[in-house]
């Protein structure tokens, strides 16, 4: 058996902290020093962040003053300012990153090639996804699975607030109950917001199995990867 080759994603706004806006150094830190583990351990690691700490398009487009095309496009960019931000915190820690773009901008970050992406996986190096899937109206959820089955990853993590799937909001209903595992029709579910419709329906096309876990609790993503899902649901 090969290496193992995962994608993790993050929202934009777990970057922002408490403020809820921008981008909150220490929780910067904390989630490269997570990923830091899982390279130390042998782990291919891919990376794909939203950037709703900054801009959503849809927010952006909602009173009809910015065009939703325009506001999305504002919204891939919020995620390059995070992919850059990640960048930074990761080679602080003495790794090697690359930040690939899906809207070029040479300056900043290379353009993404799928096959350049996997060469930087299979030599040790993190790569971050920017600018989601580079057309407005698809999410970084959606981005994060199309990725994910580019570069032929083992699973994606969805790195979330909460410790997995629930069949309703844990933070509204205290009867909230966890799903451990579940089927792509499942998750497709009203009810049930693992990631957009188009996402989990890429996954089950591809055989890509879903993993949520906590982001926030130290440790769950190499816990993951070395077979302990008692802190996370599987979608598959």
């Amino acid at each position: 058996m090969g290496k193992q080759r995962i994608l993790v994603k993050f929202s934009g706004e777990a970057l922002a902290g408490e403020s809820g806006y921008g981008v909150d150094t220490s929780i910067l830190k904390f989630i490269a020093e997570e990923i830091k583990q899982l390279v130390d351990n042998g782990i291919e690691v891919g990376v794909v962040i939203g950037g709703g700490n900054i801009i959503r398009g849809v927010t952006a487009a909602k009173d009809g003053i910015i065009k939703r095309t325009s506001g999305d496009y504002m919204g891939m960019l919020a995620t390059v300012i995070n992919a850059v931000a990640m960048q930074e915190a990761l080679e602080y820690l003495g790794m090697r990153v690359r930040v690939q773009s899906a809207i070029k901008m040479e300056q900043i970050c290379e353009t993404f090639i799928v096959r350049r992406a996997i060469r930087h996986l299979e030599k040790g190096r993190i790569v971050i996804f920017a600018a989601g899937t580079g057309n407005p109206f698809f999410t970084t959820d959606t981005a994060a699975t199309l990725r994910a089955v580019e570069i032929g990853a083992d699973m994606i993590i969805k790195a979330t607030k909460v410790d997995g799937v629930y069949d309703k909001d844990p933070n509204r209903f205290p009867d909230a109950r966890k799903l451990p595992t579940l089927s792509y029709d499942e998750a497709l579910a009203d009810n049930i917001k693992v990631m957009d419709d188009t996402s989990i329906a890429l996954a089950k096309e591809n055989k890509l199995p879903i993993v949520v876990c906590d982001m926030f609790q130290k440790g769950n993503l190499l816990a993951i990867m070395q077979g302990d899902y008692d802190k996370c649901s599987i979608v598959k």
